[in-house]
């Protein structure tokens, strides 16, 4: 990685009390207040690029990334020296799943800025995502070695560490962080979240303690709420495991921009285009390539499974959940509609694109390679139209056991609608609509898995999933959790251990509580494992 050497630090200049309004705001989480104020800053002084970086920062944390990325260009155009502004350029990237562009920017903040904790964190959180893991832990190690009070380092070390199957050092480092920080509530969710830790009563106390603080931010807050929801449920108290669970979602809702009618608009709008001569004239364009096998459907139902039996086989990459088809997707105008407009030529352009950006997370020459991002399933007729050849796995578990897991698990992003039962039901109910619509028009498209039938029949369910895939039955696939590679995802530690039932049941015990999601399910619920008849 090449760099050029520091630029000139940016020009004295004379805060406007308005911008220090709007970085009061905005360090409150307050950007109702503050994006007015920033808007007429930039009426008055286009080229204030401390005002352009605030803005870029309020569309970033609502998630309008695109927006972020041109303001911060904009904002280095004008001063290339402003550090501050390439630095969060880089986070940018990074959550646009572009590492090495992250990588690139961080070189030269790392130059100008030697040092400092923030940036070493995400260029080790971008060596991570690339599957550059040594390097990450690496990089971590060092960093705690110079400056090891650090909680949210420790705490970003543990979560490299559990990535590659060091639990034990990965709680001790998770434990470290709590140390230096008793509410860090991320630190204490990342414990639950391993599913294999217990808390015991010292433990519990402490959480309580985090929690009674005045001061706590909404986000450590609901961590610790997650996180003792999850610790009383251990002990058979439902109903205040729940008003955890409760609080947790309520409090994360209300930043989330999530709109459940846009969903079922997208489905609605998807439906009539995925026609039979459509998904039938696949085969003659996009790229022929065969490597991708897309797991997709809800989170939580059985999708790192899937991909770990998979990546269990010699021919398979297990890689991890890539953003790439629904940033691609956002190419093509007017999605959906803008599908049957795709000449062969496009699509053959789009799969090949996808491939390359998916590239950067394979590091072995097996032959295939599996994508499980669960949210694709949105983005199934896309798939078929760039990449004909790719094999799509259907993973589905039981609604109400589904939602409900998805209702205690806390998402870092990209999962709005779990934060609420009525929404997480409208969303199950669209996605299976989808894919009922698929199978009738395209039979022979996707492969679904039924997580309780996996879990009753191993061996059955895989032999039909490989030969789906075009793959000889191997025993290390049953053995799958044997298989020793990284594993990003919440799952990580189930997948280690054998298969289990327990899943499959435990929201029977809340069902008084998840009535909204039920009613949401309608005649989904009645049917499962089948869609409804329409």
């Amino acid at each position: 990685m090449t760099v050029s050497s520091p630029a000139p630090a940016l020009a004295p200049h004379r805060y406007d009390p308005r911008l220090l309004a709007a970085g009061a705001a905005m360090h409150a989480n307050d950007l109702p207040r503050a994006e007015p104020l920033l808007r007429a800053l930039l009426k008055d002084d286009p080229f204030d690029v401390r005002a352009i970086r605030l803005m870029a920062e309020l569309a970033g944390r609502i998630g309008r990334y695109t927006d972020a990325e041109n303001l911060l260009r904009r904002a280095l155009e004008i001063a290339p020296g402003f550090t501050p502004a390439r630095a969060n350029l880089a986070l940018v990237l990074y959550r646009t799943n572009r590492a090495s562009e992250a990588l690139e920017e961080l070189a030269r903040v790392n130059l100008e800025e030697p040092g400092e904790v923030g940036h070493a964190n995400l260029q080790a959180a971008a060596f991570g995502r690339l599957g550059a893991f040594e390097d990450a832990l690496a990089l971590y190690e060092r960093v705690l070695r110079e400056i090891p009070d650090q909680p949210r380092v420790w705490m970003s070390y543990g979560h490299m560490l559990k990535t590659v199957g060091r639990q034990d050092e990965g709680v001790a480092a998770y434990r470290r962080a709590i140390a230096l920080h008793p509410a860090l509530g991320e630190a204490w969710w990342s414990l639950a979240n391993l599913k294999t830790v217990r808390f015991d009563e010292d433990d519990l106390a402490a959480l309580r303690s985090a929690l009674a603080q005045h001061d706590l931010t909404a986000e450590d807050r609901w961590h610790l709420d997650f996180a003792l929801g999850k610790a009383l449920e251990e002990r058979g108290q439902a109903d205040a495991a729940f008003a955890h669970y409760a609080a947790a979602n309520a409090l994360r809702r209300k930043r989330i921009p999530y709109k459940a009618e846009e969903t079922t608009a997208q489905v609605d709008r998807t439906i009539p285009l995925a026609t039979p001569e459509l998904l039938a004239q696949a085969s003659e364009a996009g790229c022929p390539a065969p490597d991708p096998i897309f797991v997709l459907g809800m989170p939580r139902a059985g999708s790192t499974l899937v991909e770990q039996i998979l990546a269990s086989h010699s021919q398979v990459e297990g890689t991890s959940e890539l953003a790439d088809i629904a940033m691609l997707a956002r190419q093509v105008p007017d999605y959906p509609a803008g599908l049957a407009d795709l000449s062969p030529e496009t699509r053959r352009a789009l799969g090949a694109d996808y491939l390359a950006r998916a590239g950067v997370q394979r590091h072995t020459d097996r032959p295939l390679f599996v994508d499980k991002m669960p949210n694709n399933w949105v983005h199934a007729p896309f798939i078929r139209l760039i990449l004909p050849n790719a094999k799509i796995i259907d993973a589905r578990r039981h609604p109400m056991s589904c939602g409900f897991s998805n209702f205690k698990q806390h998402f870092a992003r990209g999962q709005g609608f779990s934060y609420d039962l009525a929404d997480m039901g409208k969303y199950y109910a669209d996605y299976v609509r989808l894919m009922a619509h698929l199978d009738r028009v395209a039979p022979q498209m996707v492969h679904r898995v039924i997580y309780e039938r996996m879990v009753d029949d191993t061996e059955a369910e895989v032999r039909a999933l490989l030969a789906f895939c075009g793959l000889p039955f191997e025993p290390a696939c049953l053995a799958f959790h044997e298989t020793q590679r990284a594993v990003r995802t919440a799952s990580s530690e189930q997948v280690r251990r054998p298969i289990y039932r327990e899943g499959t049941q435990g929201w029977q015990t809340f069902a008084q509580h998840l009535e909204p999601l039920r009613s949401a399910l309608g005649d989904v619920l009645e049917y499962y494992p089948d869609a409804p008849q329409t």
